[in-house]
Formats: C-alpha cells, structure tokens, sequence
C-alpha cells in the first residue's frame, strides 16, 4: 500500500465527531451523543479543521452549519465510517467469511431451490445465506453477489458458467380455456392467444419447428416471471410454454392443462455463475457442490 501523508489520515475520534456535529447541528447535541464535554467536541473540530487546512463548519448563533467542503467531506467519511464498521463487526463475529450471498431466479428459487435447501442448513450451519432475486445478468461487483443461478446460455461476461440442468416446456392452458377452443391439432395452436417470457423471444418458434410445423407465433402478451405467466394462463388468458417442473402444483391440481403433449427441451438451461475475479470462498465451495449434486440427483429422477 502506498504510503499516505499524515494529514491526509485524520484520526477516527476526530472523523466520528465531525459525522455527529454535522448530523445534529451543534457541538452540544454531539457532546451529548457521544458522551464527551462541548470544549473536547469543539477541539477535536479545530484540530481536524487544521489538519485539513479547511473550515468545515460556520459557527452561528443557534449552532453550528457545514461549508460546502465540510458538507462534502462529511458524506464521503460517512461511508467510509460504515466500511470501518462492517469490518470490524466481520472481523470480530467472523460473518463475512461465513456468509455466501446468492442470487436466485423467483420461480426456480421457491418451486425447485428452497424446497431442498433445508438439507444444505443441516449439513453447513456455520454458513449464513443470504439471496436475492435476480433476473438476467448484473454486474457481480456492483451487486455485492458471490454467485448466481442463471437460465440462459453459457456466455456471462467475467464469470464462469457452471451447468445445472434442463428444463422440458410444453404448451398449458386452463381446463377452460381448452373446453372453449377447439385444438385439433398441434398446428392449431398457432391461431390462439400465445403468452411468452420476455427473456425466451424464440421459444415458441422452437416449439413449432420442433414440431414440424411451419408458422410464425404471435404472442398475445408477455411476462418476466413464470408465476405471472402462470396466472395468466389460469386466468383464461391464452397457452403458455412452461416448464413442466415448475408447475407441478398447478398441473397436479387441475388449475392447468396440457394444450399438446408434444414436449421440448428448451434453448435455455439452468447453470450456477461465479465471478472469475474473486478466489472460490468454502462457502461457495460448499454450496456448489452441494448444488451440482442436488441437480444431478433431480436429472437422474425425472429421467425414470
């Protein structure tokens, strides 16, 4: 590390100080606060002004306001107070080294991942995780994430792809959707209502020609999660290429129906992406492996 001048490191007392008399708009309410007298509240403010070479602060009959330099000085230590804060706390409980934060895909996440999770907690319980919902890609560094679970192609930049699994779709609808409208044949899907994902453009096009049907699909709406896209097809709203895993409650209790039984593997797949800039921590060592085996052993299932 590059050393840095002295009078560019003022102490931590004295910045401490600085974020209270800037909160609370007076060397008394920050003597309160901090439980020292207002003379040491005062010297501290001068003996930083002088290190720095600036006035941070007009004194005034009522209390005491911050100059534009002392304004922006203060919202800059702030977040440098937080960091300081953060470190010490994970270097005192050692949380940081325990926790593994994961972003997660909505539907898969409650339908498929949170299900099993239990079995991860019991085997690691040191391991403190900590998820957010996620679509698409992001940057890991500005997300503060440790890994993500992604559909899609292989082709995250910076980071490495690790494959999960499948996923087989097929063309659903309501029970009533299917008793107003009369499907032949596949082919006939084509003149109805088709919903879609926003993030699958092609996968009904993929399903036709799959199919070996020549037509050019038109969705009538779309969405960015599977639930709403769930919902709206229990709604009556039009056929629906879904997942046949993640809606194994809707299909079981009869809000769902197949409109075809002709079934095809997506263009997407499910994989765990991890940032190449970061060294793989024991927890999301241990989480993947636990992951790749959760997934090889629903593959081995559905495959039966």
């Amino acid at each position: 590390m590059k050393l840095i001048p002295r009078r560019l490191l003022p102490s931590t007392s004295a910045l401490v100080t600085l974020d209270a008399v800037a909160r609370l708009g007076s060397f008394s309410a920050a003597a309160n606060e901090l439980n020292l007298t207002q003379g040491a509240i005062s010297r501290q403010i001068q003996s930083l002004e002088e290190q720095l070479g600036t006035q941070l602060f007009l004194r005034n009959g009522r209390g005491v306001i911050p100059t534009q330099r002392g304004e922006n000085f203060h919202k800059s230590i702030q977040a440098a107070l937080t960091l300081i804060q953060d470190a010490s706390l994970e270097a005192i409980t050692g949380a940081k080294d325990n926790a593994l934060n994961i972003a997660i895909l909505p539907t898969f996440g409650t339908r498929w991942l949170l299900p099993r999770i239990s079995s991860f907690v019991a085997a690691h319980p040191h391991i403190n995780l900590n998820f957010a919902t996620r679509i698409g890609q992001f940057d890991f560094d500005v997300e503060q994430l440790d890994a993500a679970i992604h559909i899609g192609k292989p082709n995250w930049p910076r980071a490495s792809c690790t494959f999960l699994m499948d996923e087989t779709v097929a063309p659903v609808c309501s029970p009533a959707f299917l008793a107003a409208n009369k499907i032949l044949s596949d082919a006939d899907l084509a003149s109805f209502p088709l919903i879609q994902m926003k993030s699958r453009p092609f996968a009904w096009e993929h399903w036709f020609a799959s199919a070996g049907i020549e037509a050019t699909p038109h969705a009538a709406m779309s969405f960015e999660q599977f639930m709403n896209v769930a919902q709206a097809c229990i709604a009556g709203l039009g056929i629906a290429l879904m997942p046949l895993f993640l809606i194994g409650p809707e299909l079981e209790s009869g809000q769902l129906v197949l409109a075809s039984h002709h079934t095809v593997k997506s263009q997407s797949s499910y994989y765990l992406v991890a940032p190449d800039n970061r060294q793989t921590s024991r927890p999301r060592a241990a989480f993947s492996q636990w992951l790749l085996k959760e997934a090889k052993n629903f593959a081995a299932a559905e495959s039966e």
